[in-house]
């Protein structure tokens, strides 16, 4: 089974040519290939699959993503609720 992740963009960089950033998922950032998303900015949230933005989401269905996947106890090793609550709380803002 193939599980892609919901990021927040926080750094857009060109590293030799290509794409990459820094990908926040909850309280965990990582760096992130960003080549097959080319519109995903600062802000925005990608879906990634082992390192690769492979599509871009609005903030809605990045947070239903997480939701849905604390709820299988997909993320409970990786995200603690409070990661997706304050996910939560920012799209109430």
């Amino acid at each position: 089974m193939c599980l892609a992740i919901p990021g927040k963009v926080l750094e857009v960089e060109e590293v030799g040519g290509l794409r990459a950033g820094k990908v926040q998922f909850g309280g965990i950032v990582r760096a992130v290939r960003l080549d097959f998303v080319p519109e995903a900015r600062r802000g925005d949230y990608v879906m990634v699959h082992v390192g690769f933005a492979i599509s871009q989401v609005d903030e809605q269905e990045a947070a239903r993503t997480y939701e849905l996947l604390r709820q299988m106890g997909a993320l409970e090793n990786e995200l603690p609720a409070a990661e997706t609550d304050a996910l939560h709380r920012e799209q109430a803002e």
